[in-house]
Order: structure tokens, then C-alpha cells, then sequence
């Protein structure tokens, strides 16, 4: 430690030591944390904030005292349990003294159950299991009716919750209240509010009691002993297994139990659940009449628009009276018009019609331009044929052979015509066929001339000088010749 400063000439004044405030702060920052290093806290945590940097701050109190506290980034994954407010913890980790702000906090690297420990572990033990079985998995939870008609209530017959419900409820939106009276702590709670949301599901409406539409589960505030019935695992498979919708309100708003895990809904008061349960109806008539009041609006705006249109069209049609009148007089005018084109066309059309008569010749004229015409050709024609007939005659008279001439000359075409048909006879296949040859073809008429050409198993046809056969070919694998099969 530095030697206390004193200011010149007052060192005589007096024996108290003077220190400088950053010595202040070194000595404190030296003594808390060279006292005491690595230590173990007990306490209640409170005032606990999550911040965006991922530091974690809160205090440790009890009955007489409060100390800061935090948990860095880096040692969140490392603590061993959630921290939350109201749980007691022992903390470990070490003292460090802020001197800017002359503060000192506690620096935790480690946090214990203390005290409710056991119960802790054993409700995290629990809850661990159930989600593992999928209790808690968000699929699972039901959407809570708009407006039930009956609202079963499972809660203490004493005590102001269950007041609360109702007169919420009846400052909300008035609906019928089934209550199931339950004792909310002590040996058998559990097993009765069991008991209680299992029955309120068993109530089909056929007995003349109403089922319910919607269920809440509440109770007030108070110690985590007092609330473990609400972490019983019978109370638990209960709530899961309802078919109605479920609210949960147990204790605070800081209270969390497991039943509020397995709920479709979890409310932080029981005022807040029945306020869950109901809307209010102020707001629901003020909206309905808000929205009929839109609806009227937006009804009035279409008409007034689709009238708008409406006389814009009707603006927009031409004078059907007018229309119809100019009609009529064209209509007129064109039969008028008709009326005196038609006689004028029929005389224009017979005045044309007397021209061309007029210009045709009568018919006697024409019969004596044609008979005089044949007559002219009849005379030509007897002058012209002695002279036809003469000249044809002497045409034939030239062209007539002798006799004889014509004979010899039919002997020599005929002994040429035998020749050359002797010579035709020689080279006919078909005589070759009548000296004991056979043409072979294939089945396409191709004649096959080599025994190589010629496959097993084909199919031949042999030409006979008196027919045509079938045959089918084998081949001798020894002598490689051909054998044919008729």
C-alpha cells in the first residue's frame, strides 16, 4: 500500500492519514479480492437481466442483505442451471471491486440449487422426460375457442382467486361457470386436481350438465412447495391427455410450475386467464359496429358509384327517337326511289331489247342466204368428183404388182419366217426342259445357276418341261453337296 500523502504544513495538525481516492479504491479492490478469491454465495436470485451481448446480470439477496452479480458470455453455457428470479442458488465464483463507481460485484462462473435443491432437480428431472415424450412439443397445443359458452374452472372453493375469474369474466363477457372445487396444495392435491380436468373431459353434455369449452386451471401465489402439486406428473398426463382446451394460471407471473408446459395456454395471473378465456364485449359491439358502419359506408360508395356509371352511359346512347325518325325517312326516301327506278329500268331494258330486235334479220333472209350458199357447194361438189374419182383410180392402178411378182415374193417372206422360227425353237429354254434338264429358281423367281447360292432348309421351285415343282433343300455337312427334298 502507498504511503498516505500530506499536504504541506498540515502534517503537524493532526495524526489521521490522508488517502487519494483512486488509493481508496486500489486498497478495497486489494483487500476484497486478496480476502476472499474463489468463494461460494448462497442466495435468491432477483433482478435478473438478459442482455443483447449475451452477459447475464442479477443479485444474490436474503433476509438482510443483496449483492450484484454476473455471469459473463463465455461462462452462460457453463453455469449448470438456468438462472431465474426467486430461485436459490449457491453461486461460485470470485469478488472484484469496480472502483470508477465504487461498486463490487460478484464474478460467477457456477451455479447450485440451494435449499429447494432437491425439489428443483427433481421437477427438471421430470420435465426433461416429458418433453422427451413430446408433452410439451407446441403441435400438441389446441387454439382456445373465440367465445365459449361454458367455462370450466378448476380451483379452490376459498381464497380470491376463483373471485377473480368471475367477476372478470362477468366485466368481460358474462358466461356460464362450472367450478370443480379442488384443495391447490397439501397431501392429495394432486391426485383431486387430477381427478377434476379428467372429469370435466368425461362430461359428453348428454347427463344435462353442459361441457365445458374451455378449462382453467389456478391458483394464487406462494413457495415452490406450495406450488409442487402443479408439477405432479399424475396432474401433468392429466392435463395432456384433456381434449378441451386448458388454461394454466398458477402463482405469479414469476412463477413457472410444469403444468404451465403442458397447457395449450399459459397465463401469468388467473385474471389474465379469464381474460384469456372471453373477449370483452364493449370491444367486440363497438367493432361490430365499427365494421357495420364501413359495410354501410362501402355499400352507399358503390351505389353512388354504379350510379355515376350508370348515367354516364345513359349520356353516352345516341336519341332513339331520332334515330328511329331518320330511319324512317331514309326508309322512305329509298321506296320512293324504288317506286321510280323500276318502271325507268324496265323501259330502259325493253327499249334495248327493240334495238337488238330491230337490228336482226328476219328469218326468211336468213333461210335464202343459206340455201343459196348450198347450192353454190352442191355445184362445186358434182364438178369436183369425176375429177376425185379419176385421180384415185390412177393412184391404185400405179401401185397394183403382177401376179406372179406378188407370188414369189409370198414364198420368200414365208420360207424366211420358217427359218427364223426354226432358229427361235432351237434356243426356247422349254426344249432344253424336254431333254431332261430342270431350271431351278428361288422363291423371288431368280434362277440359281451355283450350289453355293442355294442356303439349307430354302425353298426352291424346279421348272419341268410339263410343270413347275416345290422343293425344299438339305446339304450334306460330309460332302458339302446339296440334296433337295420334293
Amino acid at each position: 500500500m502507498h504511503e498516505p500523502s500530506h499536504p504541506s504544513g498540515a502534517q503537524g495538525a493532526t495524526n489521521i492519514a490522508e488517502y487519494s481516492v483512486s488509493e481508496i479504491s486500489g486498497a478495497i479492490k486489494s483487500t476484497l479480492e486478496g480476502t476472499f478469491g474463489r468463494i461460494r454465495v448462497r442466495g435468491e436470485i432477483t433482478e435478473f437481466k438478459r442482455y443483447s451481448s449475451g452477459h447475464l446480470y442479477f443479485s444474490l439477496k436474503d433476509e438482510k442483505g443483496k449483492l450484484s452479480s454476473v455471469v459473463w458470455r463465455g461462462s452462460v453455457a457453463r453455469l449448470g442451471l438456468k438462472p431465474e428470479n426467486g430461485v436459490e442458488v449457491i453461486a461460485t465464483g470470485k469478488i472484484s471491486a469496480y472502483g470508477e463507481r465504487s461498486s463490487y460485484q460478484l464474478v460467477i462462473d457456477r451455479l447450485e440449487y440451494a435449499g429447494e435443491g432437491a425439489l428443483l432437480a427433481r421437477i427438471e428431472k421430470l420435465r426433461l422426460r416429458l418433453a422427451q415424450e413430446g408433452l410439451f412439443d407446441a403441435q400438441r397445443k389446441r387454439r382456445l375457442p373465440f367465445l365459449p359458452r361454458v367455462i370450466g374452472v378448476v380451483t379452490s372453493a376459498q381464497g380470491a382467486v376463483l373471485h377473480d375469474i368471475r367477476t372478470t369474466i362477468a366485466r368481460r363477457f358474462p358466461r356460464d361457470l362450472l367450478v370443480w372445487p379442488v384443495p391447490v396444495q397439501g397431501e392429495g392435491a394432486a391426485e383431486r386436481i387430477a381427478e377434476a380436468v379428467a372429469e370435466f373431459d368425461r362430461i359428453d353434455g348428454r347427463s344435462g350438465l353442459p361441457r365445458p369449452d374451455v378449462l382453467i386451471v389456478a391458483r394464487g401465489g406462494g413457495s415452490l412447495e406450495d406450488l409442487m402439486a402443479f408439477n405432479d406428473e399424475t396432474v401433468l398426463r392429466a392435463v395432456a391427455a384433456c381434449r378441451i382446451p386448458l388454461i394454466s394460471a398458477v402463482g405469479h407471473e414469476t412463477d413457472t410450475t410444469l403444468i404451465d408446459f403442458v397447457s395449450d395456454r399459459r397465463a401469468p395471473t388467473p385474471t389474465a386467464a379469464a381474460e384469456m378465456a372471453v373477449p370483452v364485449r364493449a370491444e367486440l359491439e363497438a367493432d361490430l359496429a365499427h365494421r357495420m358502419a364501413r359495410l354501410s359506408n362501402g355499400l352507399e360508395r358503390m351505389l353512388q358509384l354504379s350510379r355515376a356509371r350508370l348515367e354516364r352511359a345513359a349520356a353516352g346512347l345516341p336519341d332513339l327517337p331520332s334515330l328511329l325518325a331518320t330511319a324512317r325517312m331514309r326508309l322512305d326516301d329509298r321506296g320512293h326511289r324504288l317506286d321510280m327506278a323500276l318502271p325507268a329500268l324496265l323501259e330502259r331494258r325493253r327499249a334495248r331489247l327493240q334495238a337488238a330486235c330491230d337490228r336482226l334479220p328476219t328469218p326468211g333472209t336468213i333461210i335464202a342466204l343459206k340455201r343459196s350458199g348450198l347450192t353454190l357447194a352442191s355445184a362445186g361438189l358434182v364438178r369436183a368428183l369425176p375429177h376425185y374419182l379419176r385421180d384415185r383410180r390412177n393412184r391404185v392402178a400405179s401401185l397394183r404388182p403382177s401376179a406372179p411378182a406378188l407370188l414369189a415374193l409370198l414364198r420368200e417372206q414365208r420360207a424366211r419366217v420358217q427359218g427364223e422360227g426354226g432358229r427361235l425353237e432351237s434356243l426356247s429354254p422349254r426344249a432344253v426342259l424336254e431333254r431332261g434338264y430342270v431350271l431351278v429358281r428361288d422363291r423371288a423367281g431368280h434362277p440359281l445357276t451355283l450350289a453355293a447360292e442355294v442356303k439349307a432348309g430354302s425353298q426352291v421351285i424346279m421348272t419341268f418341261a410339263d410343270g413347275e415343282v416345290a422343293a425344299r433343300t438339305e446339304r450334306d455337312t460330309q460332302s458339302q453337296q446339296g440334296r433337295l427334298d420334293l
